[in-house]
């Protein structure tokens, strides 16, 4: 299967990349076989086979699947932010929806830890999305006549990573509002 083909999924299809995705996010990549994501979405290995090739590919599915949801999120509250300093800040905004019920802190992070392969293509689909996320930090902040826009964006993007960071080792802790705070100060200093 093309991982890149996810808008036309069979109804098992469906279901197995919906099971892996909860499978994978609670339990980890490496924990979790294909044996219990056949069985969690009532398919057989066989049919899990046919429609992904690998489970290499499944999590290169499961990673593009979360990647473009997000993506989704982030570019329509870009697009609807009223201001330069409001287009900048949608990533932390998107954090507050993103983030409900995420124990496990960031996804893309949780599987960049178990994919040390650089030819996982799991792996790249992280580090494509992380690319993205500074890219679109760095294209709000020169479209809005911001100065050292290059280096502002990869500051906001450590304080947007660390928010992902702090969810899975300090629940209580309301980071998206701190990093959110600070981003707002670094943009207005």
């Amino acid at each position: 299967m093309d991982v890149l083909d996810l808008e036309r999924l069979t109804p098992a299809a469906r279901r197995i990349l919906d099971a892996a995705e909860e499978l994978f996010y609670e339990h980890g990549i490496t924990a979790v076989g294909v044996d219990l994501v056949a069985e969690r979405s009532g398919v057989t290995k066989r049919t899990l086979y046919d429609r992904f090739g690998s489970k290499q590919q499944l999590v290169a599915a499961y990673l593009l699947e979360r990647d473009r949801r997000w993506r989704a999120l982030v570019e329509q509250l870009h697009r609807d932010a009223p201001t330069p300093v409001a287009r900048v800040l949608a990533p932390f905004d998107a954090l507050e929806t993103w983030l409900e019920g995420a124990v496990r802190g960031c996804a893309f992070v949780n599987a960049l830890a178990e994919l040390p392969d650089d030819d996982h293509p799991g792996r790249r689909v992280v580090l494509a999305e992380k690319q993205w996320l500074l890219e679109l930090f760095s294209g709000s902040l020169h479209a809005g006549g911001f100065p050292e826009a290059d280096s502002l964006a990869l500051q906001l993007m450590c304080l947007h990573e660390g928010v992902l960071s702090l969810r899975g080792t300090a629940p209580g802790v309301d980071a998206v509002a701190a990093a959110r705070s600070a981003a707002t100060r670094l943009l207005e200093g």
